[in-house]
């Protein structure tokens, strides 16, 4: 078969997938599907509290940093125990990353499955405490359940627990710790590896052979996303990192483009919208858009702009010709995404904030570390509708709201909660 034909089939299961994954309301990987943090869910409601709006709540047995991800009627999501848990540290050898299934209807645990961390990791203290040992997501394309965690690697569950495999990426760690989450493209397993081995990784999803490694991955924190570029073709694999964003072959690991950007380490994931990347990200804070689709460097002719606000953390969302977030310090943003133009920047009463802003039911959503929960109308003057708190939990939220089938799932050190219209 040409490779042209062979190449359209393969956009065209893609896609398929996609349709069949979005109209069960899936919510498959970190941000949901594609990675850009919206749902089509419909009926969420603006306000909640420990007594309003509570479907259940859950007590968490570890910490994380995770966010839940959702197939058909259960819930998977991460945490770490036995170590670095608050004031009651523990012994490191006993550090464990765990994988949990629960029934999102009920709240109750269908399985607890549990993997003995690297004995070379990081000591809780510094930067580490402020997210701990389960920062990625887990990921599921309905067979498979995917987590990982940093150094101490990637394990693979069929969605009963049963264990399938096990790989290592690298076993470097650093004083940020690891915080990207892995991707399921076709029969891949891609993990940016960059702080574990300086590389994006490929494995095979079946049994976690390597099936390629793209080295120079310097100091990138955030997961990558998959993007059709326009006119169709090869799909590609975004990810952005110190100095640079880039496109790779995400079946071979091939580098096709690559763009000046942000001179800094970078946290934020990309989004996308017809086939272009925006990114933001640094500590400078900054924010550009790219064209996907070009080879070799592109930043002359395919960079559409760049400015100078962003977020060292958050990700952003895409909206109807706008993008959304809120940064690491509580301020909003809203973007012109074609001009670049900065339409609102405005300081919330969030503070401190590590989550990614999730769009749903024609709102915003954001939850601050220590603040409570902001929802916001989805307009580019983005006034806010309601600040929730929830009185009983005073530990810290660092998970990305989940949106699906008309309930959000929260997590915090202490508890996983769905909430809906009661």
């Amino acid at each position: 078969m040409p490779i042209v034909s062979r190449t359209l089939l393969s956009f065209a299961a893609l896609c398929c997938m996609a349709a069949a994954i979005a109209d069960a309301d899936q919510w498959p990987r970190f941000r949901g599907e594609q990675g850009a943090g919206t749902s089509e869910t419909t009926g969420l409601p603006v306000t909640w509290s420990e007594s309003e709006n509570m479907v259940w709540k859950k007590e968490m047995p570890g910490y994380g940093a995770s966010s839940p991800i959702v197939w058909g009627d259960r819930l998977f999501i991460t945490c770490y125990s036995g170590y670095g848990q608050g004031g009651e540290d523990g012994s490191q050898s006993d550090l464990r990353g765990r994988t949990l299934c629960i029934d999102r209807n009920t709240g109750e645990t269908i399985w607890d499955k549990s993997i003995p961390t690297f004995d070379g990791e990081r000591q809780y203290q510094g930067f580490i405490r402020e997210h701990g040992y389960s920062s990625a997501t887990p990921a599921t394309d309905g067979t498979h359940l995917v987590s990982f965690f940093g150094a101490s690697g990637v394990v693979t569950y069929d969605l009963d627990g049963n264990e399938l495999w096990r790989a290592s990426v690298g076993t470097e760690t650093h004083n940020f710790g690891s915080g990207t989450s892995p991707v399921i493209f076709d029969s891949l397993v891609i993990i940016n590896a960059s702080v574990e081995s300086d590389a994006l990784v490929a494995l095979k999803l079946t049994d976690g052979s390597e099936v390629w490694r793209t080295e120079d991955i310097p100091r990138s924190w955030n997961t990558p996303i998959i993007v059709q570029p326009p006119g169709g073709g090869v799909p590609e694999l975004v990810v952005n990192m110190r100095g640079q964003l880039k496109g790779f072959n995400p079946r071979t690991g091939e580098e096709l483009w690559r763009c000046e950007a942000i001179p800094d380490y970078i946290c934020p994931s990309v989004v996308t919208h017809d086939g272009i990347a925006y990114a933001i990200g640094g500590r400078r804070s900054q924010c550009l858009a790219v064209r996907t689709g070009g080879r070799g460097d592109v930043t002359e002719s395919h960079k559409l702009w760049q400015i100078d606000v962003g977020s060292n953390v958050p990700s952003p969302v895409y909206h109807d010709g706008h993008l959304y977030w809120m940064n690491h310090r509580g301020l909003v943003y809203c973007v012109d995404a074609e001009s670049g133009e900065i339409v609102t920047e405005r300081r919330s009463s969030a503070g401190k904030t590590y989550a990614s802003m999730t769009y749903a039911d024609g709102r915003l959503y954001a939850v601050s570390r220590d603040k409570g929960a902001f929802v916001f109308e989805a307009t580019p003057e983005m006034p806010e509708l309601a600040h929730n708190t929830i009185a009983d939990d005073d530990t810290i939220f660092n998970g990305s709201p989940t949106a699906v089938d008309g309930r959000l799932y929260l997590r915090s050190d202490a508890a996983l909660y769905c909430i809906a219209k009661q």
